[in-house]
């Protein structure tokens, strides 16, 4: 009866709306058990169509009423893109719910969602609402309002007005953000800083800091940075202005905004400091800045846009405006005034700029769907589901472009990219699509068509102009022809593929088309697409970048004079089509004739702009003859490497562009293949002049080989070399050669056909003894199982498991697939397409081997030959084993190398191969040999060379396991042999008894190891690396480098290469020691003549290849369970929960403990920490646990006594070893007695709480409990508890794999420093603390000048903080430093403090008077870790200062260190370990200080 009344009020609201020019947008939704759209955000434009709708609603009727389902349907179908809201543009989003009843379902969950997404709820109830409930949904209380009936809703009309027209006001702005300002401060600003205080007034006026919403932080600079309060010093708006309006002028110069904006980086941007950035929260930052900075700001504008915050700059007068948009996240967000008393005039075009969302790139959008005759019922939803996307598009201002074509047996466009060009047509013309009809369903033909007549500049695409090129098919069924080669064909042109099938579809068909698996979506009939809408934007929104790295290579010998011209303009042409900008392309240009000449490298210029000058600029070079090998080479060695720019090793594709006008006079073949192992994909030009023959053996493929008559002719290839080369798009013939340590990722492919349904058990078996093998719980290794006959069926991805439990259980599960015939070679290809990619869990681009083990009981019914060496392109290493029936031809081709293709008679023989298997690489290595040639070794040099032969004598070349390369060097290097050079023994000794002093000054070791990086320890010069084989490196030098060591010795330890070194009375030890892998690597003798005394120590130490394994964390675990009257049913469901964590944990070889307790009124031990010693005698006892009974429930008593009586040793706990102390509470209700106190107490031990509730607990009690609220899960009764056990193993496995500190003690190391670091003793030099008093007390002052505090840090990252020197910072050992230093720096500390950090390392200064404060604030983890003293002597006087700061690192839970270049989060909270701490000096991980006057101290 009062729908009538409901009806009227959504007109009179409407009305008041701002429709017709689309400020405001409408839905309306009616529910009862199930809701039902009227209409969505995106139906209606105008307000008259609206008001038409909402006019003709009739009642929709129906029980019960599902409130909470409705909320959640908005939430997932209604407050989204799709459907029309523009949320992500910041549009506030409101929703107005008329209830006239209690929900039959739970409104809680639903509801905090809408809260969570930003959604502004007003609820209006009638008599029969409960009124509770309605407040719960609403954003506030003052939001729910009631009346009698809803017949009365007008009496309400004006006050709901008035509540929500404050939203307009109040609300424009609801999300989070942390806002920095940066206040120029140097003398220049001094007359207008008054007006920037008061800007900044007016702006923080403006945002939402008392609900927590927005944070600021103020920052003044001029010389130096100075922070006048962080983001979470303050947090009332009143604070924040009253101290803004006490801002003094700072005063200073030179102005060095670079060093301000990378202090902003490392000590503002930053959780410590209050960002919130890894929560989501945007960060802005505002610049105000007056005058030209004397430093430059690139890189550090650059780290800040890296890092995601978006920063507006406001320039005046005497500003460089190139600089400012520099710094700006866009041009549009840098602004200018004449002077800085001019603010108030920018006042609102800042706000507006700042307002703006950014919007998203060009696309082109093509529709392919399926008119046959069996989508004739489901196309009208299909038409909807085109409509509903195109909604979303940015059509009319030329940003994406849409095509639409139906197909059956033959395809129809219905319109070309470039037939419409606003949303409005299109829309008309999709609602007018009539169903086409007709079969059978050739996709395949349809793709084809696409690829031929729709993605070309004809039809509208503006592919080579680098728009991406999108493509969603809707088919309802499989195919009659075969869609492998277009689909394919469509992926080598860059084409971004998207499918949705239904229930008749055959989704492997749809996988292959999609891009990739993810990009495969399906429905049971096309009428439910609305439901997948959401998540279809989801994937289609993802960004797929393509970076490149583009170098041309310019024929400038005088044969080109007159076309030089020419080939300018065809550089500039193509660069124009660059991202260059946005750094995703890269470009570097080199001419040549006789020798080739860099004109700039990759890494040269940033920006377009610079690269077009340049080329405009370039000139003809000259010269003969023409030298194309020697050029080609010089690229693989100097430009092509990662000092140049090159980004190859991050998997970005590397391009090369060869104009050559004649025919080369040295030969191209050596090179050219060079480049194409280096996955260098080369395209060439030539003209009437050129030798075809040669071009296209240079290029890539001959396909990338073009010809013109004359130079001049360029213009006329152009679009043809732009088709060519953008099909780089997907790197598919790209190797990547990245830092992978001993990961593998691991494919098996097994028959699943007809033929081996006897044999299948062992195949089975097969795979779980290899899977038994592989360290997959530490994610080194990932498994994934493809079965295969007609077509391949994934069983899991690369990305599917985590744990080696999960596979062998899925293994140990799978059932023979069947069918036939057996096409091997399309089950390759789909491997290729959907397995091998980084979607599916592949981390090829990171440089991690693929391995690909195929066990074949037949012949192929297909071809495997393109498949397997596209495999083979990918760098995927195959191994096959096959059967009595299978080919062993056919294996062998597909196969990495011929001696990978074993062979049983029956499957069931597989176990007599296994052995032969896992020894595929038994004990091999790659030992190059670097050895001094200078002018100071020509007498020891006979002696390195019989040194080597006797080192080489006890290898096993013959048999392939060992390969040796020999390099000599002195200013440069000499490559006496590559490893792949020889296979025998016998050729290598007859090479190394030949060989010549070389002779030459100066001694250059740094470049020398830099030349072995990028030319030796290459897949191209033989090394196995990327197979895992062990790289071995022995350094024989004689003297004192003359160049740098440092950068090259790390990179080398980066690549995982293992240095040995041996130096002679002319070394310096030093600079061994840096070279060596650690300490013990290097090694000395008097003359090299006294080489054969150390033999026999060099074989001892190299014997030793590390393979360090981690050790697997030990956990104290105790469970305390609720035996109260109210668990008596839930009980069962308790124990059974505890027998399934305690089937996880490892305590047969006593990693882990564990001890139950249970409690009602008091608290009763099941069992100790110590009682049992075998999980079996756990589980017994856990399975005959009774329930306890009783009342009260007395948690805070139970706790207490944990405290008191359990977590101790005498109890089993080893929290005084460092163990982590685990306590899983499962309780019930509501606490009788208080909680606070015994909890506090268990977290000030390091215990670490997760809790789990029922209906019936107290949420925010057990929240309270918990170490953090992410550990306070909840079901609804206990009997759900396994609905909950994986986000509890999840939640609870993260925070273990964070803590795994060992259980040895702590472990010191001490270094001085003034010009040098000198190390007085390493991390794993003294085992006692007697030792490490005895060495302390006798410490002598280093002396020396000037002090190097950069080149000290840089050493500790790379020789200190180091596995081989007793770093256990990979077993989540906290890592301290403690700098003491007394005076300036002489070199800069800005890098290496940085590294330090991204190392993981909490570094701690204490400086005295002559220090510089800001230096060690740089150098500290956070400011307030930065301590100083007047003297040294007053030290004493800090230490309680000290101790205080330091501790703070266990006592925040939130305190997180990135602990590499991955970032993954440490929590350092473990109490236990710092109570050790009992004396400053001592027992620290590093202590450093410098030799100044009050070392003695």
């Amino acid at each position: 009866s009062g729908f009538p009344a409901m009806r009227d009020f959504v007109q009179r609201v409407v009305e008041t709306l701002s429709v017709d020019d689309n400020k405001d947008r409408v839905s309306v939704v009616q529910y009862s058990r199930d809701p039902a759209v009227q209409f969505y955000l995106n139906t209606y434009k105008t307000k008259g169509e609206i008001l038409d709708t909402v006019r003709g609603l009739r009642h929709k009727g129906g029980r019960p009423l599902n409130t909470g389902a409705a909320l959640q349907h908005l939430r997932d179908n209604v407050f989204t893109a799709s459907a029309g809201s523009r949320r992500q543009e910041g549009v506030p989003q409101l929703l107005i719910v008329l209830s006239g009843g209690r929900s039959f379902d739970s409104v809680d969950a639903p509801a905090s969602a809408l809260k969570d997404l930003g959604v502004i709820t007003y609820t209006i109830g009638s008599r029969a609402s409960d009124s509770s409930e309605l407040q719960k949904i609403a954003h506030e209380p003052r939001h729910a309002l009631s009346v009698s009936e809803f017949t009365d809703l007008p009496d309400v009309q004006e006050q709901f007005s008035s509540v929500i027209n404050k939203v307009l006001v109040t609300e424009r702005h609801p999300s989070r953000r942390d806002v920095v300002f940066l206040l120029d401060g140097s003398d220049g600003t001094r007359s207008g800083f008054p007006a920037m205080r008061d800007f900044v007034q007016r702006v923080v006026e403006t945002l939402s800091v008392d609900d927590n919403k927005d944070r600021v932080s103020v920052v003044q600079y001029s010389r130096d940075p100075a922070v006048q309060f962080y983001l979470n010093t303050y947090k009332t708006k009143g604070e924040i202005l009253d101290t803004v309006r006490g801002l003094r002028h700072k005063g200073g110069r030179p102005l060095n905004t670079g060093a301000a904006l990378q202090h902003l980086r490392d000590n503002v941007f930053t959780a410590s400091a209050g960002s919130r950035r890894q929560e989501g929260v945007p960060q802005l930052l505002i610049v105000l800045s007056g005058g030209r900075s004397f430093d430059s700001v690139d890189a550090p504008a650059s780290a800040l846009k890296d890092l995601g915050v978006i920063t507006y700059t406001i320039g005046s007068r005497a500003s460089d405006s190139s600089e400012l948009q520099k710094i700006a996240h866009e041009p549009s967000h840098a602004l200018s005034v004449s002077e800085f008393t001019d603010l108030p005039d920018v006042q609102e075009q800042f706000s507006s700029v700042m307002s703006k969302v950014r919007h998203p790139s060009r696309r082109d959008v093509v529709f392919l769907l399926d008119g046959s005759d069996g989508t004739r019922s489901g196309f009208p939803a299909m038409r909807d589901f085109v409509q509903r996307v195109v909604e979303t598009l940015s059509v009319d201002d030329n940003k994406d472009r849409v095509s639409v074509v139906q197909y059956s047996r033959d395809p129809a466009v219905q319109f070309y990219l470039n037939t419409y060009k606003t949303k409005g047509e299109i829309l008309d013309t999709v609602r007018g699509l009539r169903h086409k009809g007709g079969r059978p369903l050739n996709t395949g033909a349809a793709l084809q068509h696409l690829r031929d007549n729709v993605f070309t500049a004809s039809a509208g695409s503006r592919r080579q102009e680098g728009v991406p090129q999108l493509l969603i098919v809707l088919s309802g069924g499989r195919s009659f022809d075969s869609v492998d080669a277009p689909a394919s064909a469509l992926k080598d042109l860059g084409v971004i593929t998207y499918t949705i099938g239904s229930r008749a579809s055959d989704s492997s068909e749809l996988q292959k088309i999609a891009h990739e698996p993810s990009h495969a979506l399906s429905v049971s009939e096309f009428t439910d697409l609305p439901d997948v809408q959401e998540q279809f934007s989801s994937v289609m929104n993802k960004r797929h970048p393509s970076r490149r790295d583009v170098v041309f290579l310019l024929d400038g010998s005088d044969g080109t004079r007159s076309g030089f011209p020419a080939m300018r303009d065809f550089v500039q042409r193509v660069v124009e089509t660059l991202s260059v900008d946005d750094n995703k392309d890269r470009v570097s240009v080199v001419q040549y004739s006789r020798d080739p000449a860099v004109q700039f490298y990759l890494n040269t210029y940033k920006t377009k702009g610079e690269i077009l000058d340049t080329v405009r600029g370039l000139r003809h070079k000259g010269g003969r003859p023409l030298n194309t090998g020697a050029a080609l080479q010089h690229l693989r060695d100097n430009v092509f490497t990662a000092s140049a720019g090159s980004r190859r090793q991050e998997g970005v594709p590397q391009l090369l562009i060869v104009l050559s006008g004649g025919r080369s006079f040295d030969s191209v073949d050596a090179p050219a293949s060079a480049l194409k192992d280096l996955g260098v994909i080369t395209y060439t030009i030539g003209s009437r002049a050129s030798d075809s023959s040669e071009l296209q053996k240079i290029a890539h493929e001959p396909s990338h080989a073009l010809s013109v008559s004359e130079f001049t002719d360029l213009p006329d290839v152009q679009e043809q070399f732009s088709s060519v080369m953008n099909k780089v798009l997907t790197p598919y013939h790209y190797h990547t050669h990245g830092v992978s340590g001993f990961k593998r990722d691991v494919v098996f492919l097994l028959d699943g056909s007809d033929g081996t349904r006897s044999g299948f058990p062992a195949m089975r078996d097969f795979v779980q003894r290899v899977v038994e093998t592989l360290s997959v719980d530490d994610n080194k290794d990932r498994v994934s199982v493809v079965q295969y006959s007609r077509d391949p069926a994934v069983q899991f991805y690369l990305n599917t498991y985590k744990t080696k439990g999960e596979i062998l259980d899925t293994v140990r599960g799978l059932r023979h697939k069947g069918g036939r015939p057996l096409n091997t070679g399309a089950a390759l290809q789909h491997l290729r397409d959907n397995v091998f990619t980084a979607s599916a869990g592949s981390r090829r681009q990171e440089g991690v081997p693929q391995l690909l083990i195929v066990l074949s009981g037949g012949r192929s019914f297909d071809s495997v030959d393109a498949p397997a060496s596209a495999l083979k392109d990918l760098g995927v290493i195959t191994y096959t084993i096959g059967s009595r029936a299978s080919d062993s031809s056919e294996l062998q081709k597909i196969a990495h190398e011929p001696r990978h293709a074993l062979s049983v008679s029956e499957f069931t023989d597989l176990p007599d191969v296994q052995e032969q298997f896992s020894s595929r690489h038994p004990s091999r290595r790659d030992v190059v040999f670097l050895l001094d040639g200078s002018d100071g070794t020509r007498s020891g040099f006979p002696a390195m060379r019989d040194f080597v032969q006797r080192v080489v004598e006890t290898l096993s070349v013959d048999d392939n396991k060992d390969r040796v390369s020999v390099v000599q060097y002195s200013r440069d290097p000499a490559v006496q042999f590559y490893l792949n050079t020889y296979k025998t023994k016998g050729e290598i000794l007859d090479t190394v008894r030949g060989l010549r002093h070389k002779g030459g000054r100066p001694l250059n070791t740094g470049a020398a190891l830099q030349h072995l990086r990028d030319n030796v320890f290459t897949a191209s010069a033989g090394s196995r690396r990327q197979e895992g084989v062990p790289q071995l490196l022995i350094v024989l030098s004689g003297g004192r480098s003359f160049d740098s060591v440092d950068a090259p010795a790390s990179a080398l330890k980066d690549l995982g290469v293992i240095t040995y070194t041996i130096g002679s009375r002319a070394s310096d030890s030093s600079e061994l020691q840096k070279i060596a892998h650690e300490p013990s690597h290097a090694l000395s003798v008097s003359e090299f003549t006294d080489l054969p005394d150390v033999q026999e120590q060099f074989s001892s130490v190299m014997s030793k290849v590390l393979v360090t394994e981690r050790h697997p964390s030990r956990r104290d675990v105790v469970f305390l369970l609720d035996g109260s009257d109210g668990t008596r049913s839930g009980f069962p469901a308790m124990r059974d929960f505890v027998q399934r964590v305690v089937e996880t944990l490892s305590v047969d070889d006593n990693k882990d403990r564990v001890s139950v307790v249970q409690y009602s009124r008091d608290p009763a031990v099941q069992f100790y920490l110590n009682t049992y010693k075998t999980k079996g005698e756990i589980l017994d006892t856990v399975r005959g646990l009774r329930h306890k009974g009783g009342r009260p429930l007395n948690t805070g008593a139970a706790l207490q006594h944990l405290r008191d009586n359990v977590f101790t040793a005498s109890a089993g706990s080893r929290r005084q070893e460092g163990v982590p102390q685990l306590l899983i509470v499962l309780s019930g209700g509501r606490s009788f007695d208080s909680v606070d106190a015994p909890a506090s107490a268990l977290k000030d031990l390091g215990v670490i709480t997760y809790t789990i509730g029922s209906r019936a607990s107290d949420s925010s009690e057990l929240q309270k409990i918990a170490h953090e609220p992410r550990h306070a899960l909840s079901v609804s009764e206990f009997t759900d508890l396994p609905d909950v056990q994986e986000q509890f193993s999840s939640v609870m496995q993260q925070m273990v794999e964070t803590l795994s500190v060992d259980d040895n003690k702590d472990r010191v190391s001490v270094v001085q420093y003034s010009r040098d670091p000198a190390v007085q003793f390493y991390l794993n030099t003294y085992k006692t603390k007697g030792e490490i008093l005895d060495t302390v007390r006798g410490l002598r002052h280093k002396g020396g000048r000037p002090l190097n505090t950069g080149a000290a840090l840089q050493h500790l990252r790379d020789n200190v903080f180091t596995a081989s020197a007793g770093s256990r910072r990979q077993e989540g050992v906290p890592q301290l430093l403690i700098v003491l230093s007394g005076g300036r720096s002489f070199d800069s500390v800005d890098a290496p403090a940085s590294a330090l950090k991204d190392l993981g390392v909490i570094t701690y200064t204490i400086g005295s008077r002559a220090s510089d404060s800001s230096e060690l604030q740089k150098i500290a983890h956070e400011p307030s870790h930065a301590l100083s003293v007047s003297e040294f002597t007053d030290l004493p006087d800090v230490q309680e200062q000290f101790s205080s700061v330091m501790s703070k690192v266990v006592m925040s839970p939130t305190h997180m260190t990135p602990t590499g270049p991955g970032k993954k989060m440490i929590d350092f909270n473990s109490q236990g370990y710092w109570k050790k701490i009992s004396d400053f000096s001592f027992r620290l991980h590093i202590i450093i200080t410098h030799g100044v006057s009050g070392f003695t101290l």
